[in-house]
């Protein structure tokens, strides 16, 4: 059996319930949450050097085969969001031993992180629609209750945006596969792929395929229902807004590929022209809210918007080379947007704001904290030898080839006005003079260990980052097999349902 599959969701559930068994130690909560992510980390990198080395591995759980059962799945594509997932929650653990502060971890922030982190592993692993919709309705409490701890104003606005727009994409979602239950009679998603290949009338198919698109392209915050995103990431803990940054939305865009990869891709003219619409404007309607903004973290949720365009422009030209280009983008994107958040965090703590006007003379002060965020900044502007340069690369060269030139030029546009919002973020808060008088907030000293702390975890991921860039060789090959998978569902329905799952039953 492969029960290092069923790992990176025990793990984190696992350390959730002891964190819970020592609430009023916030020692004890502190080390479980460090260990409890590294040890999904390790899981994590072990399933992945697994599933290369073999291939698809499936468990079913309590031993029932499919589709009766419950199928955990990991292909390439899986394997790669959980290793992300385990990198994400170890730096996020690490930064928040010197960021959370004694009232959220009293009202159960790190036995929420670990749920969060659960239902993100599950999502990613699940081979039955039905337990996706359940484990982005864990995410959904999880990150519910991290947004509201401290009960803010702000945080209370942003919260009731989020779980609304949410509530309504779970709605949706769990009609829709309402209804696809009804029309095929299963919930394995390698036999609806296998039911709904042998339908005629596809129609109602078409139908069920817009339905699950409406409902990820929200929790991706896709356009046009995005705006619940940057109405409430820059709201909670810093710590949580990178933990959001980096995972949540990739969730929605990783149902996305799998979705219309192994089920609705039987009308790609229909289903993906409206993907390539949306693309294109989900990236020019983030990156002109990004420029329009003028506080650190606003700026930065309305480019994660942006940059979930060119992921889902990956899909919506569905050749070889853009799925490879989308896989490479997600990579790429989950550790240049955390650090971002993270790097933010850290001048916050240093100057006590996250406006803009407000911040400056820190390429004087601390001059590694400018190369910090340059690294990251850059790279999300895809300026090369970054990892950014890459990613953009591939998916731009793959709509030339496609022929898709008005969304390319899109893309292509973006990326200078994504610049242009770095490049604002760095001369306001790392190249101007410092104001002076009352438009600073007086904070108090940062101490050593609490800066090292901060800046561990932004420098992993920078290095990270410039180790994509600088050799790109083996994640774009880990990204072209994982392509090679989507693009081949037949590999994925026969590792679930044995080597007759193409047959009828």
């Amino acid at each position: 059996m492969n029960l290092q599959i069923a790992l990176p969701i025990l793990i984190p559930l696992l350390s959730g319930a002891v964190s819970l068994l020592f609430w009023r130690s916030r020692l004890m909560q502190r080390v479980i949450a460090v260990a409890g992510t590294a040890l999904l980390l390790v899981a994590s990198v072990w399933l992945l050097a697994s599933v290369s080395r073999t291939g698809i591995l499936v468990l079913q759980v309590g031993d029932w085969p499919a589709p009766f059962g419950i199928s955990l799945v990991a292909d390439l594509l899986g394997a790669i969001m959980v290793v992300l997932t385990g990198i994400i929650g170890f730096a996020v653990a690490l930064y928040s031993l010197a960021t959370t502060g004694r009232g959220h971890e009293a009202y159960g922030y790190f036995p929420l992180m670990h749920l969060l982190l659960a239902g993100v592993a599950g999502a990613f692993l699940t081979g039955d629609i039905f337990n996706l919709y359940v484990w982005f309705e864990v995410m959904l409490v999880a990150s519910f209750a991290l947004l509201i701890l401290g009960s803010e104003k702000a945080q209370m606005e942003g919260a009731i945006k989020y779980v609304t727009l949410n509530l309504l994409s779970s709605v949706i979602f769990l009609v829709a596969v309402g209804l696809l239950y009804g029309m095929v009679g299963t919930l394995n998603m390698a036999d609806i792929a296998r039911r709904l290949a042998s339908l005629e009338d596809t129609g109602m198919a078409d139908v069920l395929a817009m339905m699950f698109m409406v409902a990820f392209g929200i929790k991706a915050a896709a356009f046009p229902l995005f705006f619940w995103l940057p109405a409430s990431y820059h709201t909670p803990p810093v710590a949580v807004s990178a933990l959001f940054a980096g995972l949540l939305t990739k969730v929605g865009v990783y149902a996305l590929f799998r979705v219309f990869t192994l089920i609705f891709h039987h009308s790609p003219g229909y289903t993906h022209e409206i993907l390539l619409w949306g693309a294109g404007l989900t990236m020019l309607s983030g990156v002109l809210g990004a420029a329009a903004q003028f506080e650190f973290r606003r700026i930065l949720s309305f480019h994660i918007v942006s940059q979930i365009g060119y992921m889902i422009l990956g899909l919506a030209l569905f050749t070889p080379l853009a799925i490879v280009g989308g896989v490479f983008y997600i990579v790429h994107h989950i550790l240049v947007k955390t650090n971002l958040f993270l790097v933010s965090g850290i001048v916050h703590r240093l100057q006590g704001s996250y406006r803009l006007k407000r911040l400056g003379g820190l390429y004087r002060s601390h001059p590694w904290l400018a190369v910090l965020f340059l690294i990251p900044a850059l790279s999300l502007a895809g300026m090369p030898p970054l990892s950014g340069f890459f990613a953009k690369f591939i998916v731009i060269r793959a709509g030339i080839e496609a022929e898709a030139y008005g969304v390319t030029a899109i893309a292509l546009l973006v990326g200078l006005l994504t610049l242009y919002s770095m490049i604002k973020i760095w001369s306001e808060v790392f190249w101007k003079t410092a104001p002076e008088g009352d438009e600073t907030e007086a904070r108090p000293a940062v101490g050593q260990r609490e800066l090292w702390l901060m800046s561990l975890p932004a420098v992993g991921l920078a290095l990270c980052t410039l180790f994509i860039g600088l050799n790109a060789g083996p994640l774009y090959a880990l990204a072209e097999a994982s392509a090679g998978e989507l693009l081949a569902p037949e590999r994925y329905i026969e590792a679930v349902l044995g080597p007759l799952g193409e047959e009828a039953p």
